[in-house]
């Protein structure tokens, strides 16, 4: 892949899937290939998984203390999702937008919809979607790790969430990981482009700052 990018400018990039859609391989991918891209630490009440370390791969918290910030308005979204809740606090958000980098939140449909409606500005939207739901539940079966039940229930939930994907920015159907890899990286390097975005500088030249256009009423 090319390193000609242009720099984060403080967007934060939402990213939602059903669980065994590959949101996770995705995120450590635009994480380590993509420069000024950072990502969110989400807080969570649920336990954590063999290999997983506190405070880089989440924030675990029991739920009394989840419950205290919530009552502390800390959290910009959150959302409780199989018994577990998980949300992105504001100081997070504000953090990365000080230091001009972009922000991927790794979200469910919920949390998006919170994001969506808090004001935030500078917000672009993805929803990566299975090739089909049996691809999905092979995909979670593979795992090993949840229980049939909790792999039907998974299912369920995906249905659900895969109804709101039009609500989003974009669609990505993730079949082949090194296309939607490109399709995704694609998509970054063109939110990073926009004309209100982007601010070049010349050393001879001034360029007049953005102004409304037709692809701005």
């Amino acid at each position: 892949m090319t390193t000609n990018w242009n720099p984060g400018c403080g967007i934060l990039f939402v990213l939602s899937a059903p669980s065994g859609a590959g949101k996770t391989t995705l995120a450590q991918y635009l994480v380590k290939h993509i420069p000024d891209m950072k990502q969110s630490i989400s807080y969570t009440t649920r336990p954590m998984r063999d290999g997983e370390v506190q405070d880089i791969d989440y924030h675990f918290i029991d739920q009394s203390l989840f419950e205290q910030m919530i009552t502390d308005n800390s959290f910009a979204e959150y959302a409780k999702v199989h018994d577990f809740y998980y949300g992105t606090s504001y100081k997070s958000i504000s953090d990365a937008k000080k230091r001009k980098k972009d922000l991927l939140l790794v979200i469910d449909v919920q949390g998006a919809e919170k994001i969506h409606n808090s004001g935030l500005s500078n917000v672009v939207s993805i929803f990566l979607l299975p090739p089909s739901i049996e691809v999905l539940r092979q995909r979670l079966e593979s795992r090993g790790t949840d229980t049939a039940e909790r792999i039907n229930k998974r299912i369920e939930t995906a249905k659900k969430e895969i109804e709101e994907c039009r609500k989003y920015d974009y669609i990505i159907v993730n079949d082949d990981l090194e296309t939607t890899e490109k399709e995704i990286s694609g998509i970054v390097r063109a939110e990073r482009s926009k004309p209100e975005r982007k601010n070049p500088k010349f050393p001879d030249f001034s360029i007049p700052p953005p102004t409304k256009g037709r692809n701005q009423q």
